[in-house]
């Protein structure tokens, strides 16, 4: 049975502390998170070619390609709160799932929770990996962390600009 990597970390929005960010609103930041999903190349990269195969308010299923790795996710949108990714496993990869929640415990005082669970590669996750296992978590969740964070930035950037 495959073993698991889960890691959750939270981003904050918007700092009443600190003047000198722009505050973001829920909806703005809504569109940011989708653009994430409708075009992925702006957020990650090595991301070659998208098609969205069904489009509706709840659902989108994607077809992404990242060089030779082909990678097919169902997300399921709860329109204004979370976006949640199921990415299918395959020869390439073991697949796993991905949700962004917005949360506001106060009016305007937002944060995005990022939330992975991840399959560890084969060869990893054997009795006597354990410190193959920790270092390879270490890395998945410092990987996910970045990217996180420079697409939050890069959607602080399109509000700037007006783009969102």
């Amino acid at each position: 049975m495959p073993r698991t990597v889960h890691f959750e970390h939270l981003v904050q929005i918007n700092d009443p502390t600190n003047p000198l960010l722009a505050p973001i609103s829920r909806d703005q930041l809504w569109r940011g998170l989708m653009r994430r999903v409708e075009q992925p190349g702006e957020f990650l990269v090595g991301v070659e070619h998208v098609a969205l195969a069904v489009r509706s308010a709840q659902l989108i299923e994607r077809e992404m390609l990242l060089g030779k790795l082909r990678v097919v996710d169902r997300i399921s949108l709860e329109p204004g709160r979370s976006i949640h990714f199921d990415t299918a496993p395959s020869e390439q990869h073991q697949g796993g799932s991905f949700t962004m929640t917005i949360e506001e415990p106060n009016p305007g005082d937002l944060f995005v929770r990022f939330s992975y669970r991840t399959a560890l590669p084969d060869g990893v996750g054997t009795p006597d990996s354990a410190a193959g296992d920790a270092y390879f978590a270490d890395y998945v969740k410092a990987a996910y962390r970045d990217t996180d964070v420079d697409g939050i930035r890069w959607i602080r950037e399109l509000v700037e600009t007006g783009e969102l």
